[in-house]
């Protein structure tokens, strides 16, 4: 078996047929202290319990006792500039985690080698791609975003978008709070604003630094977030991060005011377009290839779905193949174990993600609504903190409630379902609350200008 590509779905991949008793060729285009000292972050990567309970199976879980947990999601939405509207603080059943790429793409490296794997570090072309195809059982194509993707076609009946609908900027920072001040969890801290974009602030593991923050913006072209074009410095792009702050979340200045660049290489700036190619690709010299990760779908990072969906594949992946024992590996193969896991798994993960980008629709403002009190607390049983908890799960599973948000019955079957069958009540309760708090709001704001 052949694997292009050493980020999180290729070495994960790797490890899994390795562990299933095959020949691994890994195709890197870095050693693995490149990764580690003169690469830049491939993105947040944060990894929900599904993803994370097949790192764990194939023992590569080095960051469990080192890395921050995260339990939950605090979300503010805004529907205009300065008007937090509805907050949600929802608990995950089990924690996530967010590691630096380059680390763990690093000690991934080195533990399939030490494990029996064979590692060559080589910048693999088309061409090149051919000639390691005719030598293998299967090749497996894991390089992300690289000229390699463009192989394979795009789905059109499974594609969205034909442009970026974001344009994005990633920052880790050191120097800020450890927790989020009034919180009884430790989340990812999600600002929505309607008009503009998102900002995500996601605890995390940095290689050199340990637990510090990544912060991601996700600003809708032309917006007032979108002040990150022409930035070749990682220092400028932190202090564009806290101008964007200050001007469109001012109660999260304060956080991010003494925050600082963790390293040189640890930003980003860019755009993804989400798109779902064709899993097979057949070359000049007549071998076919399989796409994995993110060449086979590209995500906007809004619902963090990348990584998961690339661990997820990788472990279907490798169970078809254990499975196929030595059948052929050819493109009607390949083809039918993608529609398999995308009918699975990925089909909601993309319409969660593609949702995200989108105006909040009906039914998913019926669910914020519904959860509107939650508070977080460990001993919240309520019906607000039950729907909290379930709109935060769906990262982990988009197949539980993602539904949901397109079909209003579905909604209110699940507030029903959270909340002793009065749906109608809880929504009443929620837009009363939500109505109350706005008062106050307006009257605090009134006082401090008098």
């Amino acid at each position: 078996m052949a694997i292009i590509g050493s980020g999180i779905s290729g070495l994960a991949a790797a490890h899994g047929l390795l562990r299933a008793g095959y020949r691994v060729d890994l195709y890197s285009d870095r050693t693995a202290n490149e990764w580690l000292t003169t690469s830049r972050p491939t993105g947040t990567a944060a990894r929900f319990d599904l993803a994370l309970s097949y790192e764990r199976e194939l023992g590569l879980n080095f960051w469990d006792d080192a890395a921050p947990k995260g339990e939950g999601v605090f979300l503010t939405f805004c529907p205009t500039l300065h008007n937090p509207l509805i907050r949600l603080v929802g608990r995950f059943r089990a924690p996530f985690q967010a590691v630096d790429v380059r680390l763990q793409s690093s000690r991934w490296i080195n533990e399939f080698e030490t494990r029996g794997g064979n590692v060559v570090i080589e910048q693999v072309t088309v061409d090149r791609l051919g000639d390691i195809a005719a030598t293998h059982d299967l090749t497996i194509v894991a390089t992300g975003r690289a000229d390699l993707c463009r192989i394979f076609d795009r789905d059109e009946s499974r594609s969205v978008y034909d442009k970026p609908q974001r344009n994005l900027a990633m920052v880790t920072v050191v120097g800020g709070p450890s927790r989020i001040d009034g919180l009884p969890l430790l989340p990812v801290k999600f600002d929505f604003l309607g008009t503009d974009g998102e900002i995500f602030f996601v605890p995390y593991h940095h290689k050199d630094a340990g637990p510090c923050w990544n912060i991601l913006i996700e600003a809708k072209p032309g917006s007032r977030m979108d002040r990150f074009a022409g930035v070749t410095d990682g220092n400028v792009a932190v202090q564009r991060m806290k101008e964007v702050v200050a001007a469109l979340f001012p109660w999260d200045e304060p956080f991010v005011r003494d925050v600082q660049l963790a390293d040189p290489l640890g930003w980003l700036i860019g755009a993804v377009t989400p798109a779902v190619r064709r899993p097979a690709a057949r070359l000049a010299t007549g071998a076919v290839v399989a796409a994995l990760g993110d060449t086979a779908i590209s995500y906007d990072p809004i619902a963090a779905q990348g990584a998961n969906s690339g661990g997820k594949q990788a472990r279907h992946l490798v169970s078809q193949i254990v499975a196929r024992g030595d059948g052929a590996f050819d493109a009607d193969w390949i083809t039918s174990t993608f529609d398999d896991f995308f009918a699975t798994h990925a089909r909601d993960a993309c319409r969660f993600s593609n949702l995200l980008l989108e105006p909040i629709t009906a039914p998913a403002k019926e669910l914020l609504i519904a959860q509107y009190g939650s508070d977080g607390e460990p001993g919240n049983d309520s019906a607000q903190q039950r729907i909290a908890d379930a709109f935060v799960e769906n990262f982990n599973d988009p197949r539980l409630l993602t539904p949901a948000f397109t079909d209003m019955a579905i909604s209110r079957q699940v507030i029903a379902s959270h909340a002793e069958g009065r749906w109608l009540w809880n929504g009443v309760r929620g837009r009363a609350s939500i109505a109350r708090d706005q008062i106050k709001a307006k009257l605090r704001r009134r006082d401090a200008v008098q």
